[in-house]
């Protein structure tokens, strides 16, 4: 397959990934002498502090993406595929993908994060997540499938096991799902499904660690466990997960809850590459680099963002996995690419801490400044403010402005919708027959490489048809592909 990337004289910068990092990246080598090529399996940025919305039926997931080609439209040395990476070829300076291997001259890996789920399989198995859009998705109908299927039962203890919602993970996602949830069940739940009483509804926030928002000041961490409580969410701290067994989470000393809907937001670790040397990549995933983002080991590859362990004096254990670090680092690679094809010496990255926030609810949210912190309505309408204008697009600044005007109004968020029912192979039961999904249903498990061709067993074989004659230019010269034109310099 031909990638047709066009050759130019210009050193090519392959970016790998359109998070927070590639995204800034991209716009900042606007008017620099190279040629950037952005890869990405998805074909929009996702502004993933607001995917819990999407999860929690606030926001539709149109209004927190934005489409790739559109945001960079006009930007002439700017060229994106629709691909996914499988391996970097360090020493013929390619990245092998679906679509076939790419040529660089500079690779920048800003792949973002994963879902860390610390080798626990059985929590893997049957938690949900909130990362991409369709996991959102996926748990935003797997929430109004269980209040469905919960009319249908005749005990009050198989009405509880779907009613309840166990939250892992006591940082931000955590805290912020938890109190999402609860305002679902005080404001919009019962309105929906009268013959359910949610007073048996329970939602367990659990967190390994002493305290929530680890990271964040005391004054924030004990005011965000207040609102949580306040909302009637249940929180229990220094009570490690341990497994999901027959409907039922584990954790602490013997402790069980029974509920099936499991949410897992207790860490994340990095996503680096096969390709890489060992000794470039670190037990948890990231990729060892300097102090100017080069990846241990090799002269022309950087790495920004969560996937990047940049271990200091000052940051023993690297960074925090948060979007300010990677848009600092993306602005200052930016920079320094420049000056490494000019062989001059590049800039130290140093981190600008410029605070943290989370928001639990309605009116309630706490901030963290350098200088001072606060909470309460207050802070709550900087939350909104700093999310709103951190959105990709005037359309969907607008557009989040007044669902979220709207929702504050009618205490109703109208998005409770099932449009792609989720299917998970149930739990069985001594005696129960095999149940089948019913063929609409968004699977479980995670989705194939879109290179491959797949035929569902419930489709009909498609016929064959005579070969189409090809009227297609010849094939481009290689060197017009993906050969490297422009020879990497020595560094500085």
């Amino acid at each position: 397959m031909n990638v047709n990337i066009p050759a130019s004289n210009l050193p090519r910068v392959v970016v790998i990934g359109c998070g927070f990092g590639g995204l800034e990246l991209v716009k900042k080598l606007r008017h620099a002498p190279v040629q950037v090529v952005l890869l990405d399996r998805n074909n929009y940025h996702n502004f993933q502090p607001l995917l819990y919305q999407v999860a929690t039926g606030s926001l539709e997931p149109d209004t927190i993406v934005a489409p790739i080609r559109k945001m960079f439209k006009g930007q002439h040395n700017f060229i994106y595929r629709y691909a996914e990476v499988q391996y970097i070829n360090a020493e013929r300076n390619e990245v092998e993908t679906n679509i076939g291997p790419i040529g660089y001259d500079f690779l920048v890996i800003a792949t973002g994060s994963q879902t860390n789920f610390f080798g626990n399989k059985t929590i893997e198995k049957a938690a949900m997540q909130i990362k991409t859009i369709p996991s959102a998705l996926n748990l935003r109908s797997y929430i109004f499938q269980n209040f469905e299927k919960a009319l249908l039962m005749n005990t009050t203890y198989e009405k509880e096991e779907l009613m309840n919602v166990v939250v892992v993970g006591g940082g931000p996602t955590g805290v912020e799902v938890s109190g999402a949830i609860a305002e679902l069940k005080a404001n919009v739940l019962p309105k929906d499904y009268p013959e359910l009483d949610f007073r048996s509804m329970k939602i367990y926030l659990i967190e390994a660690g002493p305290v929530l928002l680890n990271g964040m000041s005391a004054e924030s961490s004990a005011k965000a466990r207040q609102y949580l409580e306040e909302m009637d969410v249940h929180v229990w701290l220094n009570a490690p997960v341990e497994k999901y067994e027959d409907g039922k989470v584990y954790f602490g000393k013997d402790q069980s809850i029974h509920a099936e809907t499991l949410i897992w937001a207790a860490g994340v670790s990095g996503t680096a590459l096969p390709g890489l040397q060992e000794n470039a990549v670190a037990k948890n995933q990231r990729i060892n680099v300097n102090q100017f983002n080069k990846v241990e080991g090799y002269e022309n590859i950087f790495a920004i963002g969560d996937c990047a362990l940049m271990v200091t004096e000052d940051t023993p254990r690297g960074h925090p996995m948060v979007a300010q670090v990677a848009i600092q680092q993306a602005k200052l690679l930016a920079k320094n690419l420049p000056r490494i094809i000019n062989r001059e010496t590049p800039e130290n990255f140093v981190y600008n801490n410029k605070g943290s926030m989370a928001t639990v609810g309605r009116n309630k949210a706490v901030v963290d400044l350098p200088k001072f912190k606060f909470q309460g309505f207050f802070a709550w309408l900087v939350w909104l403010f700093v999310h709103l204008m951190s959105l990709a697009g005037h359309r969907n600044r607008i557009v989040t402005f007044f669902t979220w005007v709207w929702n504050y109004i009618t205490y109703d968020q109208s998005l409770r919708l099932i449009i792609r029912p989720y299917w998970r192979e149930p739990r069985k039961k001594k005696g129960d027959a095999p149940i089948e999904p019913q063929g609409n249903e968004t699977p479980q498990e995670k989705p194939l490489p879109i290179s491959e061709n797949v035929v569902l067993a419930t489709e009909k074989p498609a016929e064959l048809l005579p070969p189409a004659k090809d009227t297609s230019p010849p094939e481009a010269p290689k060197e017009q592909q993906n050969q490297r034109p422009f020879p990497p310099p020595p560094m500085a």
